[in-house]
């Protein structure tokens, strides 16, 4: 059992962010954002993330525009959604890309990276002080504009600072001047900071060097050097624009990461110096004003899932997937973010992409989308339980049937949707996709009582046996287990949801041949609420 710090909230109150984020050029106007909005009322979405684009608030510098945040705003209170802006200055995805012109066309006073070869690329240096204080007056600009339209309202739940910061094409800016930097001494604040913690990778790319206390970067951090000064610089880079905003306006900043386990692993493959799991830890001693790194994760293989989860979810930085996919395996992952991981919030990516044309939600969309109905209506339990032991996280993997789980005094014994579980009431499973023509089952077992549960997602079905006396006789039964023989009986099986206040309303009651054989719970039937006799 832990704590799960509550990032973002509206009014005071703890607020559950789930929704989607658009594509990097849909924030220019708000005609353009017409499908996304219609791509989260099929969601079931709360919340969009939206980016705002240096090179259209300050078209010629020093002259502000905010008519888009204005548009933003108006678009998402009429909706009732929440809003996370995006702000692409320095960095969007390891470029530069959404810089104004003015910036763009004056590379000897914002200065960009050089690559080995001694030509540039198309990114600021880190290193490079002028681009620093443009980026910060325009994001204090856009954090007043925000202090002025949205103080009392809240709309606004976050701001993430930079989009994926780093340099996409080599580790470190080769000029003569970052050149110098990385030939002399590194900073003694961050080698006793290193030093101060051994059980991270910083500390094992130092001591794999020598440990020294005292050198320049290749000195101290061996092969990787590049890429830790970049993720030094870059993270300092950031964390002043932080600061600048967080004295305008103070609400939650976040930093999204491009991550770096595909590949070659090696830095330039993905934006060297973003905070990715091997600096992650340097990251979190250099930006004391930002709330949360949260990871893009688009990983389709479980195991690397599981991995971004692990390393970003920590006790020092709550749990936020700001873009993840809007099809495929992500239907079933998510849920290992929301229930395993403690997941404060979870995004899509590409959100109007989910439709077509006419609007309607293109088929490879569909298991995504019925996920995020599903995680909405589990948000109060959410909100409640999570870092309390009670939820647990149902995934079918390939090939598995079912699993066992540990619930309290009860073992539960999931069976997965196959050829012999009709549903009750009209709910038969249709053969669409997944083993023999079914849906992998995916979802949430949520324990709130001691004989009480709530089960979201499926297509699934739970048996409840309570756990015997330490000193009782076992006979155990796979088959008795089935048959429902020597299972705690039902005072109270329910379909219902949550209303806006939080109040639990049953829309339909089972019973007879409904609660036969255990619980059963599908993606459209709702949360589940049962309570066991024993």
């Amino acid at each position: 059992m832990h704590t799960v710090r509550r990032v973002f909230r509206v009014n005071g109150e703890p607020f559950f962010p789930l929704g989607g984020q658009v594509h990097n050029s849909s924030g220019y106007n708000l005609s353009e954002l017409q499908q996304a909005f219609k791509a989260l009322e099929v969601l079931g979405g709360n919340a969009i993330e939206v980016p705002i684009y240096w090179s259209q608030i300050e078209p010629e510098e020093g002259r502000f525009d905010f008519a888009v945040l204005d548009e933003l705003l108006e678009g998402c209170r009429s909706r009732g959604l929440r809003l996370i802006p995006l702000w692409f200055g320095t960095w969007k995805n390891g470029q530069m890309e959404y810089t104004p012109n003015w910036v763009k066309t004056a590379p000897d006073r914002f200065r960009r990276v050089v690559a080995p070869a001694g030509f540039t690329i198309p990114v600021l240096s880190s290193q490079c002080e002028e681009s620093r204080r443009a980026d910060e007056r325009a994001f204090s600009a856009l954090m007043q504009a925000i202090r002025e339209r949205d103080a009392e309202e809240q709309t606004i739940i976050a701001v993430q600072v930079e989009n994926e910061p780093g340099i996409l094409g080599c580790d470190r800016d080769y000029s003569a001047e970052s050149t110098a930097t990385f030939h002399s001494a590194v900073p003694s604040e961050l080698i006793a900071l290193v030093a101060a913690h051994p059980d991270t990778p910083v500390h094992t790319a130092w001591k794999e060097a020598g440990a020294r206390e005292g050198g320049n970067w290749p000195e101290t951090f061996g092969w990787r050097a590049g890429e830790f000064m970049t993720a030094w610089q870059i993270a300092r880079y950031i964390d002043s624009l932080a600061a600048a905003g967080k004295a305008i306006h103070n609400v939650p900043m976040t930093i999204n990461v491009w991550l770096g386990e595909g590949g070659h692993r090696l830095a330039g493959d993905y934006p060297s110096g973003g905070a990715v799991t091997r600096v992650l830890d340097l990251f979190k001693w250099l930006t004391p004003h930002i709330d949360i790194i949260a990871p893009d994760i688009y990983s389709a293989a479980t195991e690397s899932y599981l991995f971004e989860c692990r390393h970003y979810a920590r006790e020092d930085n709550p749990f936020f997937v700001p873009e993840s996919g809007s099809r495929g395996p992500n239907a079933r992952t998510m849920f290992y973010a929301l229930g395993t991981f403690d997941a404060i919030g979870y995004f899509c990516f590409g959100v109007e992409s989910m439709l077509d044309e006419e609007g309607m939600l293109r088929p490879e969309s569909r298991e995504v989308a019925e996920s995020f109905r599903v995680a909405r209506e589990a948000i109060p339990l959410l909100l409640k339980y999570q870092g309390t032991g009670r939820i647990h996280t149902v995934v079918q993997e390939e090939h598995a049937m079912g699993q066992y789980l540990e619930v309290g005094d009860y073992l539960a014994f999931v069976r997965y949707a196959d050829s012999d579980m009709p549903y009750p009431r009209g709910y038969l499973y249709p053969r669409r996709g997944g083993p023999e023509g079914f849906d992998r089952a995916r979802g949430l077992i949520i324990q709130t009582g001691e004989r009480e549960f709530y089960l979201a997602g499926g297509p699934f079905r739970v048996t409840f046996k309570r756990k015997p006396a330490p000193d009782a006789e076992l006979t155990p039964s796979m088959a008795a287990s089935l048959m429902n023989e020597d299972l705690p009986d039902f005072c109270l099986v329910e379909e219902g949801g949550f209303d806006a206040q939080g109040d639990w309303k049953a829309r339909h009651w089972r019973n007879g041949d409904e609660i036969t054989g255990g619980l059963w719970v599908d993606v459209r039937s709702g949360l589940v609420r049962a309570q066991l006799t024993a």
